[in-house]
């Protein structure tokens, strides 16, 4: 678990390098907020008593994406490059094969970094948010608290079908989400019958969407967005501004989520790196 202190220089020299590169790191604060476990997935490099390095490793299933940043006085020395050797140990030892470099697209000296590693381009990543937009809602759609086994099953099955991930690791992911306690997991319900899934996380002022999927079979007859615009009305009904995050390849949950109101505003890029 991060201390208070650790959160609030890793904050602070984000500030810095977001000020001076004129991008937004992807820090992922809702994960750092709640680190658990014995696994080390943070990496620290101070210069008398000062953060001036830093590196997170996030996991998402079956793979682990990789930010951080390196003070802009205290570049080209290694820093970074130590941290990330130390990180990538780690990952060898837990046996993890995918791993994504994330880096802000408009960021040179990322790009500068990443042209001397072992990687290659493999997505980049939308972050949107939305614009005032009327929405019509639908009575046949419900949304209802995920409580039970029987939801958390379903949960599972749908990363697996909707996201890729294995038996396994979607249900490492989901409970180590249900344990974590950061977010609102939300059922979605047709009829009565148990239709998709997603997530909301509400930090800093801001309500986050993640994780929505339709079962395959119920596809293309217009729940999602019908689940996505009631969750908009609730989270404006509480006056929060409303984000969310989609792959640039994935053409149908982007024109689904514009047609929602949701603007493009910055992107991520992410590499492959080959372990």
């Amino acid at each position: 678990m991060l201390t208070n202190e650790e959160l609030k220089a890793i904050k602070a020299l984000q500030e810095i390098c977001e000020s001076i590169d004129t991008c937004q790191l992807k820090l992922n604060f809702d994960m750092l907020e709640n680190r658990s476990g014995n696994t080390k997935e943070d990496y620290f490099h101070y210069e008398k008593d000062k953060l001036v390095g830093f590196l997170g490793s996030y996991g998402f299933g079956n793979k682990v994406e990789i930010c951080g940043m390196v003070h802009p006085s205290y570049r080209r020395k290694g820093i970074f490059s130590t941290l990330l050797t130390e990180c990538m140990k780690d990952l060898k030892r837990r046996n993890v094969h995918t791993i994504l470099l994330n880096a802000p697209s408009e960021s040179q000296s990322a790009k500068d970094f990443l042209r001397n590693q072992s990687c290659s381009f493999f997505m980049s990543e939308y972050q949107m948010m939305w614009q005032n937009t009327e929405l019509s809602l639908d009575d046949g759609v419900v949304l209802r608290p995920s409580d039970s086994p029987a939801d958390l099953e379903a949960e599972v099955q749908l990363d697996i079908l909707a996201f890729g991930l294995e038996e396994k690791e979607a249900r490492e992911y989901n409970n180590h989400l249900k344990e974590s306690n950061t977010e609102q997991h939300y059922i979605i319900e047709v009829n009565g019958t148990t239709a998709g899934k997603m997530r909301v996380a509400e930090s800093n002022g801001e309500a986050w969407i993640y994780g929505l999927a339709i079962f395959p079979e119920l596809q293309g007859k217009g729940i999602g967005r019908k689940a996505l615009s009631r969750i908009i009305k609730m989270e404006r009904q509480k006056g929060l501004p409303i984000f969310l995050e989609v792959e640039a390849k994935n053409a149908h949950a982007l024109k689904l989520y514009q047609s929602c109101g949701f603007r493009s505003y910055h992107s991520q890029d992410y590499y492959k790196y080959q372990n």
